[in-house]
């Protein structure tokens, strides 16, 4: 990020509102997205294990398909003295999802507390609550107010608005994709593309993002510029038979490799490409070697007969009621389906255009990859500190901090890329601080010093004096 939150620029996003109808549908909120329950509760179980109050208060905004609210469940029955909690979930307007009415039913059947479905935007918290609570939680939430709501300025007011919905000592545990840790966004680097896939994805991806999307890339020197066969070629004319190298800021290449993860997990969710894999579940788990990132992927076979899956279930074996491979070879196949659904989508196929379309309005237009573990710590500790609540939001203790390696992706980003950026998750559980306990923010600065720049720090320092 090149500039503190509050001073970037809040460009609109083109016309393009928040997708609520393909945010809604059941293939992607009560399927697709709906994973990682235990992840997503991590540190919320953490921050019960902290709280005093005899029935806590839990919020989670933008429980999509319940998955959170599910694994909450499993673990509170699962404890030999279950621990009662009030939960109130807020979703976008319009936001509907099968899956997490009855995971709401099931909480309620349970008898762990009361559970509330109200509508809302992040942005609003504080007119939402109308006391403070104990816990607030939510994954993968800030690029959805950064791209629908307004831009860096949206993340701003929705950190300082965190501290005054909290209870002194109260806790936020938040959940999102680690982003490319560099100075700034706008670091000019080269990378190099040799995979056909990749190459026709920038292609028809690339343009429409920097026309369309809400991003930071607006200054001169951050225009990619695309070399083939030492000639400069237009991003739109990309030959994906011909290895690229591409110059330009960092977080857009950061940008184009999350959003081809995403792409890909799409298709393989909506089963466009004549296959869905097991995404969830016991199956979804099938290591080979877990430490290498290498899985067994269990699938079944779709109706997507405009493609055709037929290689794939000649190097796959019968399992149960479905088939089973290798995660390498099932990669290599997923991609070359992509080739052949870009190609057809760009031949004006109707089923891929419309399976291209259906993803651009749902995830296309948004930015991943914005806020580094260095700025969400200190953004969020400055913002609070800034807050009229007397309260400082940081992590208390090195555990409260954790930035786990998807080794899956890890093992496919380097067998694809010649120089792939790093991915993983970010898991932080902040707690709201009072100023007066001295011991209590001494903690939180030790357990930020090592994570944070020292221009971070220095910074962090001159709220806090003003503060206290």
């Amino acid at each position: 990020m090149n500039q503190p939150l509050g001073t970037a620029q809040t460009e609109t996003a083109g016309g393009h509102e928040f997708a609520t109808a393909a945010k809604s549908a059941a293939g992607y909120l009560d399927e697709g997205t709906n994973s990682h329950g235990a992840e997503k509760i991590q540190m919320v179980l953490d921050a019960l294990t902290r709280t005093q109050t005899d029935t806590p208060h839990l919020v989670e905004i933008g429980p999509g398909g319940g998955a959170a609210l599910q694994h909450l469940t499993d673990r509170l029955t699962r404890s030999d003295r279950p621990k009662a909690v009030n939960v109130t979930l807020i979703e976008a307007p319009g936001v509907v999802s099968q899956a997490l009415a009855h995971a709401i039913d099931a909480y309620k059947a349970a008898r762990l507390g009361t559970c509330t479905l109200t509508f809302g935007l992040a942005q609003d918290l504080g007119t939402i609550l109308d006391r403070p609570v104990d816990i607030v939680a939510a994954s993968a939430l800030m690029h959805e107010v950064y791209s629908y709501g307004s831009g860096y300025q949206g993340i701003h007011e929705f950190m300082q608005t965190l501290p005054t919905v909290l209870k002194p000592g109260g806790h936020f545990a938040y959940r999102d994709v680690l982003t490319v840790d560099s100075a700034t966004l706008h670091e000019t680097v080269t990378q190099t593309y040799t995979h056909r896939g990749w190459l026709h994805f920038i292609r028809k991806f690339v343009p429409q993002y920097l026309r369309d999307g809400r991003h930071p890339y607006h200054r001169s020197s951050d225009d990619p510029i695309v070399r083939q066969n030492s000639r400069i070629v237009p991003l739109e004319e990309i030959d994906p038979r011909v290895s690229a190298v591409i110059t330009g800021p960092v977080g857009l290449f950061r940008e184009i490799q999350r959003h081809y993860l995403t792409f890909r997990k799409d298709v393989w969710r909506a089963g466009a490409l004549g296959f869905r894999p097991e995404m969830e579940g016991r199956f979804s788990a099938d290591w080979i070697d877990a430490a290498a990132g290498h899985r067994r992927v269990h699938f079944t076979l779709t109706e997507a007969e405009w493609l055709s899956p037929s290689l794939l279930k000649a190097v796959s074996e019968p399992f149960e009621d479905h088939f089973a491979v290798d995660g390498d070879i099932f990669d290599e196949c997923t991609d070359a389906a992509i080739i052949e659904l870009l190609t057809a989508a760009e031949k004006g196929d109707k089923g891929s255009m419309v399976v291209w379309q259906d993803w651009i309005a749902r995830e296309g237009h948004e930015t991943y990859g914005y806020l580094t573990v260095n700025e969400l710590l200190t953004e969020f500790a400055i913002s609070s500190a800034e807050s009229p609540t007397d309260t400082v939001m940081m992590p208390r203790t090195t555990s409260s901090v954790v930035t786990p390696e998807r080794a899956h992706y890890t093992r496919y980003l380097r067998n694809r890329l010649p120089n792939p950026l790093p991915d993983g998750k970010q898991v932080v559980l902040f707690t709201n601080i009072p100023a007066r306990d001295r011991k209590a923010v001494a903690a939180g600065i030790s357990t930020l010093r090592p994570l944070c720049s020292r221009a971070a720090m220095a910074r962090l320092h001159s709220a806090l004096t003003q503060m206290m």
